[in-house]
């Protein structure tokens, strides 16, 4: 018996208009940073066709990344609410998979654009086993001070009774064939609004990222015991905003490119994988096609790296232990840089930059649940 599972940040899958770039121009979209433009009322005129004109390129090329992991159950991240979740299914899921994705769960959590993390699971798997939640549990409301994890680095942007979580920790409690499988989905800090002068944003905020990863053990711990989450089926996934090795890109188009793997003795996400909590199934992978997302700033900085990630418990690694994961790339704009023979064929009307499925790739992997 066999389980396919997936986690994708689809890059604000939103049901509203954001109209806060009139007075933010940092939230401002680059195409009307090309136009005078009077007052709010013609901006909101002209956000609201923006988005319009680019949300069904967008969605299609979403849908077919999702399609393609073919899961039987996927993370999401990055979903305003239940309603845009299930417009979304309906509206360009459903041609291309047909009434797979019944079961759709999502909790509303701590971000501040109102960004959630989510579940979609079919009733059954593949090999026609039911795929039956019994419990799902919200962790958004722990506080520093509830996990004693209050440290001087936190205390410099946050205080004693804030929450851990910048969006949640949903814990879900599930049948697969008749025997259990927890599930936890995350979407930790992001790299950016450290607040921390002189600093490397990543350095700057990787404080609260290691805080949320501890909360995540502790959780864990507090269920299964230390020593049983070992003996115990689960994984944790999503977007970790983080990572543990990068392949950084130099060169240029006419000349070529070059590409350095290049590991970091700095992580949050060492917190997972210290003393073989748990396994970033990735790592099966060779080191130069672990990459999930594409980051560039200029041609100063440029780097590929895993931020998205499926977290093994070490009963599922070694029940898996010859399971590789899938990378899906294929929803990743032309501005992209792959390594060589890594190249993949677009979905129709991807762009240079955009549209295109998201900024990071879905990954799937197949588990035998045994």
């Amino acid at each position: 018996m066999s389980l396919r599972l997936a986690t994708f940040n689809v890059e604000n899958l939103m049901e509203r208009f954001d109209f806060s770039g009139f007075r933010n121009e940092l939230n401002r979209d680059r195409a009307l940073r090309l136009f005078d433009v009077d007052n709010e009322a013609q901006y909101r005129r002209l956000e609201e066709a923006r988005m319009v004109a680019s949300a069904d390129d967008t969605r299609q090329l979403t849908a077919l990344a999702i399609a393609d992991t073919g899961a039987d159950i996927i993370c999401l991240q990055e979903v305003d609410n239940i309603a845009a979740l299930k417009a979304f299914e309906y509206g360009y899921l459903f041609r291309m998979v047909g009434a797979g994705y019944r079961q759709k769960y999502l909790i509303e959590g701590n971000d501040s654009r109102g960004i959630d993390v989510a579940v979609m699971m079919r009733e059954e798997t593949a090999d026609g086993e039911p795929i039956e939640v019994s419990d799902i549990k919200s962790h958004a409301a722990l506080t520093y001070r509830d996990l004693d994890l209050y440290t001087p680095e936190i205390a410099e942007t946050n205080r004693p009774d804030d929450r851990i979580f910048r969006r949640d920790c949903l814990e879900m409690d599930m049948r697969i064939g008749g025997k259990p499988f927890t599930l936890y989905v995350v979407h930790l800090k992001s790299m950016s609004g450290g607040g921390r002068q002189g600093m490397d944003s990543r350095v700057a905020t990787m404080a609260i990222r290691e805080a949320e990863t501890k909360a995540v053990r502790h959780i864990i711990e507090q269920r299964f015991g230390r020593g049983g989450s070992a003996s115990k089926r689960f994984a944790i996934c999503g977007d970790m905003n983080d990572y543990q090795e990068k392949i950084v890109i130099s060169g240029d188009r006419l000349n070529g490119y070059a590409f350095d793997p290049v590991a970091e003795a700095e992580s949050a996400l060492n917190v997972f994988s210290r003393d073989g909590f748990t396994e970033n199934a990735l790592l099966r992978r060779d080191v130069m096609d672990r990459w999930t997302l594409y980051h560039s700033r200029g041609p100063q900085e440029r780097h590929l790296c895993q931020l998205d990630y499926i977290w093994l418990s070490p009963k599922l690694a070694a029940d898996n232990a010859m399971r590789v994961p899938d990378i899906i790339r294929n929803g990743q704009p032309y501005r992209t840089i792959f390594p060589p023979g890594q190249e993949v064929e677009r979905y129709p009307r991807t762009g240079w930059d955009r549209p295109k499925a998201s900024d990071h790739c879905p990954i799937a992997i197949t588990l035998d649940i045994i």
